[in-house]
């Protein structure tokens, strides 16, 4: 083979240094309360920087996760809004922009229980925001957290 490695992508890079900067703003962070409060505004402030479509998107998707699914406590992971049950992510928004791809990504970790059968979706492409799509990312939410 021929191949050389050659590193991670700026965008690549970009997102390890959020994470760095999430964990680092994680620990100075005071009581639970606090730390989910100021994790909420960070997700929101994150989805405000967004350009267009991400930003409607990711409001939207937000509002859907949060309504169907409140024990989720939001937070950003690697620089995208993300939501986690004790600590452990259940899904994520993850914009085009960030990796510059042509649809934005809701992504489930392991955590979700989407478990059927023995294959089955953990990411899904988003493009658009319809009352369709907003019902199945409702009931994808609460079968992740069932």
């Amino acid at each position: 083979m021929t191949s050389t490695y050659e590193g991670f992508t700026a965008e690549e890079r970009a997102a390890m240094r959020d994470h760095a900067k999430e964990l680092k703003t994680a620990t100075r962070r005071g009581s639970k309360a606090d730390k989910a409060e100021e994790a909420r505004r960070d997700v929101l402030a994150k989805i405000a920087e967004m350009q267009e479509p991400d930003r409607t998107l990711a409001e939207r998707v937000h509002a859907v996760i949060t309504a169907s699914a409140p024990e989720l406590a939001p937070k950003l992971w690697y620089g995208m809004p993300a939501y986690a049950r004790d600590g452990k992510l259940v899904c994520h928004f993850q914009p085009a922009a960030k990796f510059k791809t042509r649809y934005a990504t809701l992504g489930f970790s392991d955590q979700a229980r989407l478990d059927e059968g023995a294959m089955w979706p953990a990411a899904f492409a988003l493009t658009e925001m319809t009352a369709e799509v907003e019902a199945r990312i409702g009931a994808l939410v609460k079968q992740a957290v069932s």
